[in-house]
């Protein structure tokens, strides 16, 4: 096999990747390129862009849609992370189990994958309906005595937080429960004849065997809560007023609703520097990009 294909360590060389990169540069970074220029522009989607100069970038410091939609993007991201986290980390870890229990549980428990977020959205849109809906009953249990959750000030932007957790948390319980299954099972033993118990062993050996997963977890969060928006598009429309308008909702409303496409652009790039930049900041702190094996020996 040629040098050129191959490295001195075995690895596939440069033309392995080559494929890759160009789809990548075709299909990422010049439609990145591309958005920034148009936030430089006035551009309705219809005739040709008009150049403004920093006028959209100005725009951001007055509008206070702006600040309010990033706010609540930094809020779902937040309780995102926290909630799936704290359910999908121990459920992965209890469905790697054996048991056929377990598994049946298991397949039942993943069929939020197999949906559409368009689904999802008119599903719990359902189940949230004020007249013939759950919510008519579990309505007046939080206070709320017609029902209307997702009209609520105060608990709609609670329930699209609530619907998301629920669409992606078997995505990264299925991370954890892969990730717990590869845990070798000498380290298991070891704590048992220790004397350790299930408590110990779950956060002395399972919880740092889990690292890596649990910051790419966090990632993956991070990533798709600041740019998901179509069940909240679908299921409150960013309402009642602005209690539930994302970011990511904000730069559509904009751009395919107002026709303002330069604006659009600019919450665009600011999206992609926010998910950039927070990702790169996990992955520093948590020293994740040494990616080192946690097994002892390897």
């Amino acid at each position: 096999m040629s040098t050129t294909s191959v490295t001195g360590s075995g690895r596939p060389g440069f033309v392995w990747a080559a494929p890759a990169l160009a789809f990548f540069a075709l299909f990422a970074l010049l439609p990145m390129l591309a958005v920034v220029v148009l936030s430089f522009t006035a551009y309705d989607g219809l005739s040709a862009p008009r150049w403004t100069g920093l006028d959209n970038w100005v725009r951001l410091g007055s509008d206070p849609l702006f600040t309010e939609s990033l706010q609540l993007s930094f809020v779902l991201t937040g309780v995102s992370w926290v909630a799936q986290t704290a359910v999908a980390l121990p459920l992965g870890v209890w469905l790697a189990g054996r048991g056929r229990s377990r598994a049946v549980l298991a397949a039942l428990f993943f069929v939020p994958l197999l949906m559409s977020s368009a689904a999802i959205a008119v599903l719990w849109g359902t189940l949230f309906d004020p007249n013939f809906g759950l919510a008519s009953v579990l309505g007046p249990l939080v206070g709320i005595d017609d029902g209307n959750i997702i009209g609520s000030n105060r608990y709609a932007f609670a329930a699209v937080i609530a619907v998301i957790a629920w669409q992606y948390m078997p995505f990264h319980t299925l991370l954890y429960q892969a990730a717990a299954r590869a845990i070798p099972a000498q380290l298991y033993e070891a704590a048992l004849i220790d004397g350790a118990g299930r408590w110990r062993t779950f956060v002395s050996i399972t919880v740092p065997q889990l690292r890596d997963t649990i910051i790419t977890s966090g990632v993956l969060i991070v990533v798709g809560s600041m740019t998901t928006f179509e069940v909240v598009l679908i299921l409150t429309g960013g309402g009642p007023g602005t209690a539930s308008r994302i970011l990511p909702l904000h730069m559509y409303l904009e751009g395919f609703r107002s026709f303002d496409m330069g604006y659009a652009s600019a919450l665009a790039v600011v999206l992609l520097v926010l998910g950039t930049t927070l990702s790169l900041v996990i992955a520093r702190v948590t020293g994740y990009r040494r990616m080192t094996s946690q097994r002892e020996g390897m």
